[in-house]
């Protein structure tokens, strides 16, 4: 367990603190307007329906910052090869690493919100 958790913050220092904290805020704010919409199933409709249109909007929130981030990633790589000269493929890959990182915490964000966003919209209609 203790190695998981030290292999995860690796992943998230290695994918830029910055960005991976603002998809992580963005992570924690979609559970908790799902956790609000739960529960206000029953009592209040209205804001079970706010709170899923801002889970489909903090998700998506995530999913941008991460691909932002993403770009920018990019960007640093080919700045690093542009100012050596010749292409050092550590730098490119550390480059792309964060690129990759960033990206898929923006889709991992997405897709959990996702899945807790559909089964919010399907109790709201049964």
């Amino acid at each position: 367990m203790m190695s998981l958790s030290i292999f995860l913050s690796n992943l998230f220092t290695d994918g830029g603190t910055l960005m991976m904290s603002l998809i992580l805020i963005t992570l924690l704010v979609s559970i908790f307007f799902l956790v609000k919409g739960f529960n206000s199933l029953k009592s209040n409709v209205q804001q079970t329906e706010r709170m899923l249109k801002m889970a489909t909007e903090s998700s998506l929130l995530g999913l941008v910052i991460g691909f932002f981030a993403s770009i920018l990633g990019l960007i640093s790589a080919f700045d690093s090869i542009e100012a050596l000269g010749n292409p050092d493929p550590i730098l490119f890959s550390s480059g792309l690493k964060i690129s990759l990182l960033t990206a898929s915490f923006g889709l991992f964000t997405f897709i959990i919100a996702r899945i807790g966003i559909l089964i919010l919209r399907g109790m709201t209609k049964a």
